[in-house]
């Protein structure tokens, strides 16, 4: 970890290859003319096998794999066009979590204990009535929705996925369905489709437990938020807003509580810059505090969810920091990224570019890159390899034919510059 210093690391690699086949005089012949403290010695004794790896003169850093650790592997790290996705880690945490996370790892703590404290903090930063830390966006809607299906029964929780007694239907529009309707069915829920405010209030009946709403798809949908909200509310139906990638700009944070949807689930490891595998789960107090025995280290439905102490705390750091940060200045330096690749193909002939602004995902500056394929003779598909064949990957999004969209939100030092020249021998081809 950045804390520990490179002395450590050497004394660490000595400990492991000579401690254990010392005699016991030797042994003590070691730890004097060491000079090391008894609490030295744990703490280099725990040194984390990457740091070993990163350590290892063996393996070096090169232009194509500037990392010792994944080079170790056998994996290149990449250029990240494509932005806050699961599928290349997520986002890049912060030196705040890293310090965090390292700091919690020293030491055993009442999980259970941690777990309130750090979400009343966060409740109390987010403007919230509770929150709790999750093990990603996914596990928010599956505790979220337990607590929702058992009411606060301890015994019908213990019971899910067994759908007796309990309310079990969760109703969501056709145009919210995204492929997350798998973590409430595995809590036992039915889903429900519907289009229009009459289907939805025609759908609920005494088996109805949750009204799910897809914050992304709020302009796709037949019936808006606070539409949404209000039958909810009238007829006495808990609702959840999945706002995973929306935590852009900061006041999302508190926007969709203070809305009046009972339920409020966004990631920790996107835009936040905390744990990849962490999430956050906001809301009214009751549901919040039915959630927590239906994740680790309780038993039931979500016991696999497990939150260590060290991504509690990690992801206590990364809300924290992003309360505080210069957004503006942040800004700044995406608009000047965006600036710069747009410039680097401004002469490629049959080129246009645009800058583009998502509505409500990931709500930051990107590029769009058109074209015509038949008279460039290259289509989507073929740029995107060429880009994955340089000499450091780039990952970008094919959004249509004769269309890329590159996301610069993830890119670190001169990445976009990189790109912008890729792209421009690409097409000047």
């Amino acid at each position: 970890m950045p804390t520990l210093r490179a002395e450590n690391a050497g004394d660490g690699g000595e400990i492991a290859s000579g401690i254990w086949r010392a005699a016991p005089r030797q042994f003590n012949c070691i730890l004097l003319a060491m000079k090391t403290s008894r609490r030295r010695l744990l703490q280099t004794a725990a040194l984390a096998p990457a740091a070993a790896v990163a350590a290892a003169p063996a393996v070096k850093r090169t232009a194509a794999s500037p990392s010792a650790l994944y080079a170790s592997l056998g994996i290149k790290p990449v250029i990240n066009g494509v932005g806050v996705v699961t599928v290349l880690g997520g986002s890049l945490m912060s030196p705040e979590v890293v310090q965090a996370m390292e700091e919690a790892g020293r030491y055993f703590i009442p999980l259970p204990e941690l777990q309130k404290k750090v979400g009343a903090r966060l409740a109390e930063l987010l403007q919230a009535p509770a929150a709790m830390v999750t093990c990603g966006a996914a596990s928010a809607i599956s505790v979220g929705t337990a607590a929702c299906l058992s009411q606060g029964d301890a015994a019908k929780l213990r019971q899910l996925p067994n759908r007796d007694g309990i309310r079990y239907e969760v109703i969501q529009q056709k145009s919210h369905r995204s492929g997350y309707e798998h973590q409430m069915e595995m809590c036992g829920a039915k889903v429900i489709a519907v289009e229009t405010r009459e289907e939805l209030e025609a759908a609920i009946s005494e088996r109805t437990g949750m009204l799910f709403f897809l914050n992304k798809a709020d302009p796709l949908g037949k019936i808006n938020a606070e539409e949404f909200i209000k039958i909810g509310k009238a007829r006495g139906i808990p609702t959840m807003n999945d706002a995973a990638s929306d935590a852009t700009p900061k006041e999302n944070l508190w926007k969709y509580t203070k809305m009046g949807f009972d339920l409020v689930i966004f990631s920790g490891g996107k835009a936040l810059r905390g744990p990849q595998a962490s999430g956050l789960l906001l809301g009214r107090k009751d549901l919040i505090e039915a959630a927590h025995p239906a994740m680790s280290p309780f038993g039931g439905i979500g016991r696999g969810m497990k939150v260590g102490k060290e991504e509690l705390c990690g992801l206590l750091a990364a809300v924290e920091r992003y309360l505080k940060v210069d957004h503006q200045a942040e800004g700044r330096e995406i608009e000047a990224r965006v600036t710069s690749i747009r410039g680097a193909l401004k002469g490629a002939k049959g080129v246009r570019t645009e800058r583009f602004v998502p509505v409500i995902q990931n709500e930051v500056p990107h590029v769009t890159v058109h074209w015509d394929e038949a008279s460039k003779g290259l289509t989507s598909q073929q740029v995107s390899e060429k880009l994955l064949a340089s000499e450091q990957p780039i990952h970008v999004q094919r959004t249509g034919k004769g269309e890329l969209t590159i996301s610069v939100w993830m890119m670190r030092g001169n990445e976009h510059e990189i790109v912008g020249k890729r792209l421009r021998e690409i097409f000047s081809a």
